[in-house]
């Protein structure tokens, strides 16, 4: 241990961690419920199959740690320095069930939350969830989590193999685009269409698939033009930008190659790159890659003010991360950017 983690900013700065997990018991029930009759897809059996029903160690402190709004995780944040929290539904939220469902679960889940934030409005903030099954209501809970007072909008992913690029959608960016609030694509497992390789491997999950299956899901609305269309629009990935960042020389190269071809119907010109994007309407949090060499590597290539600490509890909640991140060798000012400034900034936090 190098020092002591203390909250208040005795560092020169506060932890605001931006990508922090909380489960509703009906959620989980619902979860179960399709484990059991069948209706759950591969990827809801591996990763909910095992929390849910696990009685192991890692499996039963999650589940613990995910259903508390109150003394546990602030004891937990108070023991890791963590200032603030950015709550937000764990994945899949409600967007494997029926449509009708999933919007009483996550409004209640969203309602929930709302009183937690209450509870405690020094510590946490939150995210709305949706239910983008269906779009025109996910608009207005977008905008009903407004006037909440929660800070941004939270999507896990694909909503049952479909991506938010489709035209159906549109709704939900038209509401964030009236409210003026990020969206934050938090993985998923990947959809049955693309799941086996790696679910047979015992990839399918935070160690490969996730990141595989959002970087595709945050490169189909680049590339449909999302931002050409909402050019505010601020879009947030985790786990160090889903490895986008280290791809952006190649995604350029053959972007613009395959635009020059014709050889997609929908791949069609655009006013910026794939890197001028990511430079000025996604921001890149750290969660579950505390890892000097990337951090400062994402930083230079999309800027500092476009990445932000996040921890990942409870999926993740090792305090020498947090340490590893006071520790980086960047300058007191990009280390307050990372992490204070730039959360305060994309969630709005200094305004209630």
């Amino acid at each position: 241990m190098t020092h002591e983690l203390k909250t208040g900013g005795d560092r020169g700065y506060l932890r605001i961690a931006t990508e922090e997990a909380f489960a509703t018991q009906e959620q989980v029930d619902a979860y179960l419920r399709m484990v059991r009759d069948g209706t759950a897809d591969k990827g809801m059996v591996s990763l909910w199959g095992f929390y849910a029903t696990s009685p192991s160690e890692r499996a039963t402190q999650i589940m613990d740690c995910l259903l508390d709004l109150d003394d546990k995780r602030l004891a937990d944040m108070d023991k890791t320095g963590i200032d603030i929290a950015i709550l937000s539904l764990t994945s899949p939220g409600v967007q494997p069930l029926p449509a009708e469902e999933a919007k009483g679960i996550v409004s209640r889940a969203n309602d929930y939350l709302a009183e937690a934030v209450a509870r405690h409005p020094t510590r946490y903030a939150g995210m709305t969830s949706i239910a983008p099954q269906d779009p025109e209501w996910s608009a207005k809970e977008i905008h009903r989590g407004a006037e909440l007072g929660f800070k941004g909008v939270m999507v896990n992913s694909h909503t049952q193999g479909r991506y938010l690029d489709e035209p159906e959608f549109d709704p939900i960016f038209r509401a964030l685009a009236e409210t003026g609030q990020p969206l934050y694509i938090h993985p998923q497992t990947p959809p049955d269409s693309m799941i086996d390789p790696m679910l047979e491997a015992g990839l399918d999950g935070a160690v490969f698939g996730f990141g595989v299956e959002t970087g595709l899901h945050l490169l189909r609305l680049i590339t449909i033009g999302i931002f050409d269309r909402y050019p505010d629009l601020q879009i947030i990935v985790g786990h160090m930008g889903e490895a986008l960042p280290y791809w952006l020389y190649r995604l350029d190269y053959m972007h613009q190659a395959g635009v020059r071809s014709k050889r997609y119907e929908r791949m069609k010109p655009l006013k910026k790159t794939i890197a001028d994007y990511m430079r000025s309407n996604v921001y890149v949090t750290t969660s579950g890659m505390a890892w000097e060499p990337a951090i400062k590597f994402c930083q230079n290539v999309v800027g500092e003010d476009r990445v932000m600490y996040a921890m990942d509890y409870p999926y993740e909640y090792v305090a020498d991360e947090v340490r590893t991140h006071d520790l980086l060798d960047i300058s007191p000012a990009a280390k307050k950017k990372l992490m204070q400034t730039n959360a305060e900034r994309v969630f709005n936090l200094t305004k209630k």
